[in-house]
Protein backbone atom coordinates (compact mmCIF):
# COMPACT_ATOMS: atom_id res chain seq x y z
CA UNK A 1 0.00 0.00 0.00
CA UNK A 2 1.34 3.70 -0.83
CA UNK A 3 1.23 6.27 1.53
CA UNK A 4 -1.43 7.81 -0.95
CA UNK A 5 -3.36 4.75 -0.55
CA UNK A 6 -3.47 4.73 3.51
CA UNK A 7 -6.67 4.48 5.35
CA UNK A 8 -7.76 7.85 6.28
CA UNK A 9 -7.71 8.70 9.72
CA UNK A 10 -3.82 6.25 9.58
CA UNK A 11 -0.48 8.55 9.90
CA UNK A 12 2.60 6.94 8.51
CA UNK A 13 5.85 6.93 9.73
CA UNK A 14 9.26 7.66 7.58
CA UNK A 15 9.26 4.86 5.56
CA UNK A 16 5.50 5.07 4.67
CA UNK A 17 3.98 1.89 6.82
CA UNK A 18 0.37 3.08 8.40
CA UNK A 19 0.66 3.60 11.87
CA UNK A 20 -2.31 3.56 14.37
CA UNK A 21 -4.06 6.65 15.35
CA UNK A 22 -3.17 8.14 18.74
CA UNK A 23 -6.07 7.10 21.28
CA UNK A 24 -7.98 10.24 22.57
CA UNK A 25 -9.64 11.11 25.63
CA UNK A 26 -13.32 11.18 23.37
CA UNK A 27 -12.52 7.76 21.87
CA UNK A 28 -12.00 6.45 26.03
CA UNK A 29 -15.23 8.30 26.22
CA UNK A 30 -17.06 6.95 23.61
CA UNK A 31 -16.03 3.24 24.07
CA UNK A 32 -16.94 3.23 27.81
CA UNK A 33 -19.83 5.29 27.04
CA UNK A 34 -19.29 7.98 29.52
CA UNK A 35 -19.41 11.67 29.49
CA UNK A 36 -15.25 12.78 27.94
CA UNK A 37 -16.05 15.31 30.89
CA UNK A 38 -16.27 12.07 33.57
CA UNK A 39 -13.60 10.49 32.03
CA UNK A 40 -11.47 13.34 32.30
CA UNK A 41 -12.48 13.38 36.73
CA UNK A 42 -11.68 9.63 37.01
CA UNK A 43 -8.10 9.31 35.30
CA UNK A 44 -7.40 12.60 37.04
CA UNK A 45 -8.64 10.93 40.14
CA UNK A 46 -11.51 14.25 40.92
CA UNK A 47 -15.02 14.86 40.66
CA UNK A 48 -17.75 12.88 42.68
CA UNK A 49 -17.59 9.46 40.51
CA UNK A 50 -18.95 6.23 41.88
CA UNK A 51 -16.27 2.85 42.36
CA UNK A 52 -17.75 1.46 39.79
CA UNK A 53 -17.64 4.15 37.27
CA UNK A 54 -14.48 5.37 37.71
CA UNK A 55 -13.03 1.96 37.87
CA UNK A 56 -14.76 1.68 34.21
CA UNK A 57 -12.97 4.40 33.19
CA UNK A 58 -9.52 3.74 33.94
CA UNK A 59 -9.89 -0.12 33.07
CA UNK A 60 -11.02 1.39 29.61
CA UNK A 61 -8.46 3.85 29.10
CA UNK A 62 -5.88 1.01 30.59
CA UNK A 63 -7.21 -1.41 27.82
CA UNK A 64 -6.89 1.18 24.53
CA UNK A 65 -3.57 2.44 25.65
CA UNK A 66 -4.58 6.15 25.63
CA UNK A 67 -1.70 8.53 27.48
CA UNK A 68 -2.69 12.09 28.61
CA UNK A 69 -1.03 14.41 25.74
CA UNK A 70 2.14 15.38 28.40
CA UNK A 71 3.03 18.68 26.44
CA UNK A 72 -0.61 19.64 26.16
CA UNK A 73 -0.64 19.15 30.00
CA UNK A 74 2.56 20.70 30.72
CA UNK A 75 1.70 23.53 28.50
CA UNK A 76 -1.54 24.49 30.73
CA UNK A 77 0.33 24.17 33.84
CA UNK A 78 3.39 26.25 32.38
CA UNK A 79 5.63 23.18 33.68
CA UNK A 80 7.93 20.96 32.18
CA UNK A 81 9.00 18.52 35.18
CA UNK A 82 12.29 17.94 34.01
CA UNK A 83 15.33 17.93 36.40
CA UNK A 84 18.72 17.07 35.17
CA UNK A 85 20.56 14.57 36.64
CA UNK A 86 24.65 14.73 36.01
CA UNK A 87 27.62 13.24 38.14
CA UNK A 88 30.40 15.91 39.13
CA UNK A 89 32.99 13.10 39.63
CA UNK A 90 33.45 12.08 36.15
CA UNK A 91 34.07 14.98 34.08
CA UNK A 92 37.08 13.11 32.30
CA UNK A 93 34.73 10.04 31.08
CA UNK A 94 31.20 11.59 31.19
CA UNK A 95 29.75 8.47 31.63
CA UNK A 96 31.37 5.62 33.07
CA UNK A 97 29.71 5.94 36.36
CA UNK A 98 27.29 3.49 35.49
CA UNK A 99 30.05 0.60 35.61
CA UNK A 100 29.58 1.60 39.17
CA UNK A 101 27.14 -0.64 41.19
CA UNK A 102 26.71 2.96 43.60
CA UNK A 103 26.12 5.22 40.64
CA UNK A 104 24.35 2.54 38.61
CA UNK A 105 21.92 1.43 41.75
CA UNK A 106 21.73 5.78 42.59
CA UNK A 107 21.02 6.81 39.26
CA UNK A 108 18.10 4.63 38.86
CA UNK A 109 16.73 5.22 42.28
CA UNK A 110 17.20 8.60 41.39
CA UNK A 111 14.80 8.11 37.86
CA UNK A 112 12.36 6.15 39.42
CA UNK A 113 11.65 8.05 42.37
CA UNK A 114 11.39 11.24 40.15
CA UNK A 115 8.79 9.27 38.09
CA UNK A 116 6.74 8.31 41.04
CA UNK A 117 6.63 12.29 41.42
CA UNK A 118 5.72 12.92 38.26
CA UNK A 119 9.33 14.33 37.10
CA UNK A 120 11.25 12.87 34.14
CA UNK A 121 15.23 13.04 34.20
CA UNK A 122 17.00 14.41 32.12
CA UNK A 123 20.68 12.72 31.57
CA UNK A 124 23.68 15.29 31.42
CA UNK A 125 27.07 14.27 30.62
CA UNK A 126 29.44 15.18 33.71
CA UNK A 127 31.58 18.50 32.52
CA UNK A 128 28.51 19.80 30.54
CA UNK A 129 28.80 23.36 29.36
CA UNK A 130 25.90 26.05 29.48
CA UNK A 131 25.42 26.26 26.19
CA UNK A 132 24.26 22.23 26.19
CA UNK A 133 21.40 22.64 28.55
CA UNK A 134 20.60 26.25 28.62
CA UNK A 135 17.70 26.06 26.03
CA UNK A 136 16.36 23.09 28.29
CA UNK A 137 13.33 23.65 30.46
CA UNK A 138 15.06 21.94 33.61
CA UNK A 139 13.33 22.88 37.10
CA UNK A 140 16.02 21.45 38.88
CA UNK A 141 19.38 20.05 38.89
CA UNK A 142 20.61 17.14 40.58
CA UNK A 143 24.72 16.81 41.05
CA UNK A 144 25.67 13.44 42.46
CA UNK A 145 29.12 13.40 43.95
CA UNK A 146 30.02 17.04 42.61
CA UNK A 147 33.94 17.88 42.57
CA UNK A 148 35.31 20.81 44.84
CA UNK A 149 33.95 24.24 43.46
CA UNK A 150 32.43 22.31 41.04
CA UNK A 151 31.49 24.61 38.06
CA UNK A 152 28.36 23.05 36.79
CA UNK A 153 27.26 23.54 40.40
CA UNK A 154 28.08 27.30 40.49
CA UNK A 155 26.77 27.35 36.58
CA UNK A 156 23.09 25.85 37.69
CA UNK A 157 22.90 28.24 40.59
CA UNK A 158 23.85 31.51 38.76
CA UNK A 159 20.58 30.62 36.29
CA UNK A 160 18.54 30.33 39.32
CA UNK A 161 18.28 26.65 38.60
CA UNK A 162 17.53 24.92 42.07
CA UNK A 163 20.35 22.39 42.77
CA UNK A 164 20.43 19.37 44.53
CA UNK A 165 23.40 17.81 46.07
CA UNK A 166 25.76 16.72 48.86
CA UNK A 167 26.44 18.32 51.73
CA UNK A 168 29.00 20.97 49.67
CA UNK A 169 26.17 23.18 48.47
CA UNK A 170 25.14 23.50 51.98
CA UNK A 171 23.97 27.26 53.09
CA UNK A 172 24.05 28.40 49.35
CA UNK A 173 20.43 30.18 48.40
CA UNK A 174 18.57 27.30 45.78
CA UNK A 175 20.50 24.54 47.02
CA UNK A 176 19.19 21.40 49.15
CA UNK A 177 21.32 18.29 50.02
CA UNK A 178 21.25 14.89 50.90
CA UNK A 179 25.01 13.28 52.20
CA UNK A 180 26.08 10.64 54.10
CA UNK A 181 27.89 11.41 57.58
CA UNK A 182 31.44 10.29 56.23
CA UNK A 183 32.92 10.94 60.08
CA UNK A 184 30.77 8.48 61.92
CA UNK A 185 31.30 6.11 58.64
CA UNK A 186 34.77 5.92 59.63
CA UNK A 187 34.64 5.94 63.06
CA UNK A 188 32.12 2.44 62.78
CA UNK A 189 35.11 0.66 60.64
CA UNK A 190 37.67 1.63 62.20
CA UNK A 191 36.43 0.32 65.86
CA UNK A 192 34.83 -2.92 64.26
CA UNK A 193 38.35 -3.78 62.41
CA UNK A 194 39.83 -2.80 66.14
CA UNK A 195 37.47 -5.08 68.00
CA UNK A 196 38.62 -7.74 65.64
CA UNK A 197 41.98 -7.24 66.14
CA UNK A 198 43.08 -4.96 63.70
CA UNK A 199 46.37 -2.11 64.71
CA UNK A 200 47.44 -0.99 61.81
CA UNK A 201 44.27 0.26 59.21
CA UNK A 202 45.34 1.31 55.88
CA UNK A 203 43.00 3.24 53.59
CA UNK A 204 42.57 3.11 50.20
CA UNK A 205 40.61 6.01 48.59
CA UNK A 206 40.22 7.80 45.50
CA UNK A 207 42.58 10.68 44.61
CA UNK A 208 39.27 13.06 44.65
CA UNK A 209 38.46 16.22 45.72
CA UNK A 210 34.85 15.22 46.23
CA UNK A 211 33.29 16.27 49.71
CA UNK A 212 32.82 12.18 50.62
CA UNK A 213 36.48 11.58 49.83
CA UNK A 214 37.72 14.54 51.82
CA UNK A 215 35.47 14.21 54.55
CA UNK A 216 36.51 10.20 54.99
CA UNK A 217 40.29 11.15 55.05
CA UNK A 218 39.51 13.76 57.45
CA UNK A 219 38.08 11.41 59.72
CA UNK A 220 40.73 9.02 59.17
CA UNK A 221 43.38 10.63 60.28
CA UNK A 222 41.53 12.33 63.50
CA UNK A 223 40.45 8.31 64.09
CA UNK A 224 44.52 7.35 64.13
CA UNK A 225 45.23 10.32 66.37
CA UNK A 226 42.92 9.40 68.88
CA UNK A 227 44.14 5.89 68.98
CA UNK A 228 47.82 6.75 68.15
CA UNK A 229 47.75 4.33 65.46
CA UNK A 230 50.28 4.98 62.37
CA UNK A 231 48.43 6.73 58.89
CA UNK A 232 48.36 3.88 56.13
CA UNK A 233 46.78 6.09 53.38
CA UNK A 234 47.11 5.11 49.61
CA UNK A 235 45.70 6.82 46.80
CA UNK A 236 44.01 5.45 43.77
CA UNK A 237 44.51 7.89 41.14
CA UNK A 238 41.62 6.84 38.24
CA UNK A 239 38.50 5.19 38.98
CA UNK A 240 37.94 1.47 37.66
CA UNK A 241 38.95 -2.41 39.37
CA UNK A 242 42.60 -2.07 37.66
CA UNK A 243 43.67 1.09 39.16
CA UNK A 244 42.25 -0.28 42.76
CA UNK A 245 43.51 -3.51 42.50
CA UNK A 246 47.12 -2.41 42.44
CA UNK A 247 46.32 0.32 44.82
CA UNK A 248 45.31 -2.68 47.22
CA UNK A 249 48.14 -4.61 45.96
CA UNK A 250 50.85 -1.46 47.06
CA UNK A 251 48.93 -0.82 50.62
CA UNK A 252 49.52 -4.65 51.25
CA UNK A 253 53.13 -4.74 50.22
CA UNK A 254 54.36 -1.96 52.84
CA UNK A 255 57.23 -2.52 54.74
CA UNK A 256 54.37 -1.17 57.69
CA UNK A 257 52.02 -4.40 56.57
CA UNK A 258 48.66 -3.28 57.74
CA UNK A 259 46.42 -5.80 59.31
CA UNK A 260 43.37 -3.78 58.79
CA UNK A 261 42.28 -2.50 55.25
CA UNK A 262 39.39 0.05 54.72
CA UNK A 263 38.76 -0.02 50.78
CA UNK A 264 37.06 3.43 50.02
CA UNK A 265 37.87 3.32 46.53
CA UNK A 266 34.50 1.20 44.34
CA UNK A 267 35.74 -2.31 43.04
CA UNK A 268 35.09 -5.53 43.01
CA UNK A 269 35.53 -7.46 46.87
CA UNK A 270 36.18 -10.75 45.28
CA UNK A 271 38.92 -9.01 43.02
CA UNK A 272 40.12 -7.37 46.35
CA UNK A 273 40.28 -11.01 48.61
CA UNK A 274 42.10 -11.91 45.13
CA UNK A 275 44.73 -9.22 45.70
CA UNK A 276 45.22 -10.40 49.15
CA UNK A 277 45.38 -14.04 48.11
CA UNK A 278 48.03 -13.09 45.42
CA UNK A 279 50.28 -11.26 48.08
CA UNK A 280 50.10 -14.88 50.30
CA UNK A 281 47.78 -13.18 52.84
CA UNK A 282 44.90 -14.61 54.37
CA UNK A 283 41.77 -13.14 54.93
CA UNK A 284 40.80 -12.33 57.70
CA UNK A 285 44.36 -13.89 59.97
CA UNK A 286 46.73 -11.90 58.14
CA UNK A 287 44.79 -8.69 57.16
CA UNK A 288 40.85 -7.77 58.04
CA UNK A 289 38.90 -6.65 55.29
CA UNK A 290 35.69 -4.27 54.70
CA UNK A 291 35.07 -2.48 51.13
CA UNK A 292 32.99 0.60 50.81
CA UNK A 293 30.98 -1.42 48.31
CA UNK A 294 26.89 -1.81 46.78
CA UNK A 295 28.47 -4.80 45.05
CA UNK A 296 26.08 -7.87 46.05
CA UNK A 297 29.05 -9.78 44.94
CA UNK A 298 30.35 -9.32 48.03
CA UNK A 299 28.37 -11.45 50.06
CA UNK A 300 29.39 -14.49 47.93
CA UNK A 301 33.44 -13.62 47.69
CA UNK A 302 35.93 -16.12 49.67
CA UNK A 303 35.47 -15.05 52.03
CA UNK A 304 32.20 -12.80 51.75
CA UNK A 305 33.47 -9.47 52.23
CA UNK A 306 32.19 -7.08 54.70
CA UNK A 307 30.80 -3.41 53.08
CA UNK A 308 29.84 -0.24 54.72
CA UNK A 309 26.98 0.86 52.22
CA UNK A 310 26.34 4.23 51.65
CA UNK A 311 22.59 3.58 50.39
CA UNK A 312 22.21 4.91 47.32
CA UNK A 313 18.03 4.38 47.54
CA UNK A 314 17.81 6.02 50.45
CA UNK A 315 19.21 9.16 49.35
CA UNK A 316 17.79 8.77 45.57
CA UNK A 317 14.35 8.52 47.91
CA UNK A 318 15.22 11.22 50.82
CA UNK A 319 17.09 13.33 47.93
CA UNK A 320 13.45 13.29 45.89
CA UNK A 321 11.17 14.18 48.03
CA UNK A 322 13.33 16.65 49.42
CA UNK A 323 13.76 18.25 45.95
CA UNK A 324 10.07 18.21 45.25
CA UNK A 325 9.06 19.57 48.68
CA UNK A 326 11.08 22.41 47.56
CA UNK A 327 9.95 22.58 44.02
CA UNK A 328 6.24 22.57 45.40
CA UNK A 329 6.36 23.08 48.83
CA UNK A 330 6.78 27.04 48.69
CA UNK A 331 9.80 27.21 50.84
CA UNK A 332 8.81 25.46 53.86
CA UNK A 333 11.90 22.62 53.25
CA UNK A 334 15.06 22.05 55.50
CA UNK A 335 17.24 22.06 53.39
CA UNK A 336 19.65 19.06 53.93
CA UNK A 337 19.52 15.75 55.74
CA UNK A 338 22.33 13.37 56.36
CA UNK A 339 22.27 10.10 56.29
CA UNK A 340 23.82 7.19 58.84
CA UNK A 341 26.03 4.85 56.13
CA UNK A 342 25.08 0.78 56.65
CA UNK A 343 27.92 -1.21 57.57
CA UNK A 344 27.51 -5.45 56.84
CA UNK A 345 29.92 -7.32 58.84
CA UNK A 346 30.39 -10.79 57.20
CA UNK A 347 33.74 -12.79 57.39
CA UNK A 348 36.03 -10.83 55.85
CA UNK A 349 36.59 -7.91 58.85
CA UNK A 350 37.18 -10.70 61.82
CA UNK A 351 33.71 -11.18 63.34
CA UNK A 352 30.22 -10.73 63.10
CA UNK A 353 28.45 -7.66 64.52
Amino acid sequence: MTTRERPEGHAGDSRGRAVAPRVRLVDVAREAGLSKTTVSAALNGTGRLSPAVREKAVETARRMGYRPNATARQLRAGRARLIGYVVGEFAGEPWTYFDSPYFAQLTGATAAAALRHGYALVMLPAGTLQQEWADLPLEAVIVADPVEDDPMVEDFLAARIPVFSDASVAGREGAHWVDIDADAAVRESLDHLRAGGARRTALVLPDSTTRFHREMLAAYRSWCARHGAQELVTLVPAAGNGPVVRAVEQALSADQRPDGLLVVAEASPPLVMDAARRLGLAVPADVRVICVSEDDSAAHADPPVSTLSLRPADVAEKGMALLVSALEGGGSTPPGVLLTARLRARDSSGHQS
